[in-house]
């Protein structure tokens, strides 16, 4: 199912205020809390040049977003979930950032990060979204969705028609 997403996002954090209209593809393996993590990824990650894999979900080796740089190198690579160590190892070592957004346990990615001595671990930057958001939002999700997003402090207000749905982002890191 192709959904589509325009989000009127002021970041006060970051002092972007945009519109961001852009389509994702639903693949059949893909969970709602998936697509919707992807959603607000992009809306929490934004910055000119910031795209979707064109592969999607059908190649397993590309972030499923990047952002390019001078010549082409990657300055920031997303994951969405709790991506394999192999794969953030790769990343640590192709991109300048790397980001993940998981609605899954930080805890066990990070503890799978720490048994896999994944390249510059330390670096990496988890955000964890509330499953109860997520699902609020996909039970209001449609195919075509206009929502406005405030991102203020780590604190997410998405706005639906009358409604507002809001969740704090957590931020984890990768000690030592």
């Amino acid at each position: 199912m192709l959904y589509h997403f325009q989000l009127d996002l002021s970041d006060v954090d970051q002092g972007i205020y945009e519109t961001l209209d852009f389509r994702l593809y639903q693949h059949p393996s893909e969970i709602p809390a998936y697509l919707l993590t992807r959603a607000m990824a992009y809306a929490l990650s934004f910055q000119p040049g910031l795209e979707f894999s064109a592969e999607g979900l059908s190649d397993p080796e590309a972030p499923a977003m990047r952002s390019l740089g001078n010549h082409g190198a990657v300055d920031m690579w997303i994951e969405i979930g709790n991506p394999s160590a192999k794969k953030l190892h790769k990343a640590g070592k192709t991109a300048r950032q790397v980001v993940i957004y998981t609605y899954k346990s930080a805890d066990v990615l990070i503890d799978d990060i720490k048994k896999n001595d994944v390249h510059r671990a330390e670096d990496i930057q988890i955000y964890a979204l509330d499953m109860a958001f997520l699902n609020q939002l996909e039970a209001k999700m449609k195919s075509n969705n206009k929502w406005s997003v405030l991102v203020q402090h780590g604190h997410v207000d998405v706005g639906i028609g009358d409604q507002s749905i809001s969740t704090d982002v957590r931020a984890y890191k990768v000690s030592n």
